[in-house]
């Protein structure tokens, strides 16, 4: 069953990584990203389909293996990503972008793998959850704003940063619905906004162009605001080693500082 689990959780990160490239290039082929205008675009709807596919195979594949396993074929949806988003734009991705994404990818999978599972149902009271979301919304907002002040490649990197803090924030809460003790329909009624928010900063981080940026800044961004809330709001553990993760971290950063140099901002 384990070697099932890697098998359907590796097939869900390639629909993943198909649904963020067709969804990237319709948003960076436009003159237009807002999502009223990217919901009458098939393929940009195509993508939103794989990615739903892609996560429904993930949530399938926890239900038949353990966490240490699913996990790290999730964050191949990188190295699937890349050569499919080039292919999309008319080029081969370079030996430096594919070297990057490996850093990355090495650097998360060493930080999931790092994380101890929680031996209690989550919980969050409702002033918690209002810090939760507040907070996430203020860091959307702080990386929006150096955002428009920003060159291409960082203006990429914080828009996704802050979509991955409000995707994070989005997990947490839908963490503690499905395994917490018991429902509270605040969690219900929150749960799209950050989602939201989220999607729409995504998609302005897609336009700019840089996609391999852009899909590891949120790859990165989205798992740790994730597990700071774990740690900070539902007490949950941190890595017992904490070197060793601020060395993941900083390896899988190290990674989106070189696809930042090697990714070209638009197809040529």
């Amino acid at each position: 069953m384990t070697v099932l689990a890697a098998a359907v959780a590796l097939v869900g990160s390639m629909f993943f990584a198909l649904g963020a490239a067709f969804q990237q290039f319709e948003a960076a082929t436009g003159n237009e990203s807002s999502l009223r205008v990217l919901l009458r675009r098939p393929r940009w709807l195509l993508g939103g389909a794989a990615i739903t596919v892609g996560a429904g195979l993930h949530i399938f594949a926890l239900s038949l293996g353990p966490l240490t396993v699913v996990q790290p074929m999730g964050v191949a949806s990188l190295l699937f990503a890349l050569p499919i988003a080039a292919a999309l734009h008319g080029r081969r991705p370079a030996r430096g972008e594919l070297a990057a994404a490996c850093a990355v990818s090495a650097g998360l999978i060493a930080l999931v793998l790092m994380v101890p599972k929680a031996t209690e149902p989550p919980h969050l009271s409702g002033p918690a959850g209002a810090f939760l979301l507040a907070s996430a919304a203020l860091a959307a907002l702080l990386c929006w704003g150096l955002a428009a002040r920003a060159a291409p490649a960082a203006r990429t990197a914080l828009l996704a940063v802050g979509a991955g803090v409000m995707y994070g924030a989005t997990a947490t809460l839908v963490r503690v619905l499905v395994e917490g003790a018991r429902w509270d329909l605040w969690l219900i009624a929150a749960i799209p906004l950050p989602a939201l928010v989220a999607l729409m900063l995504l998609q302005r981080a897609y336009a700019v162009g840089h996609f391999g940026v852009a899909f590891a800044a949120l790859q990165v961004s989205d798992p740790l605001t994730a597990v700071t809330f774990g740690a900070l709001l539902l007490d949950e553990p941190l890595p017992s080693n904490g070197l060793a993760a601020l060395a993941a971290a900083t390896l899988a950063g190290a990674g989106t500082v070189a696809l930042a140099r090697t990714t070209p901002l638009k197809s040529p």
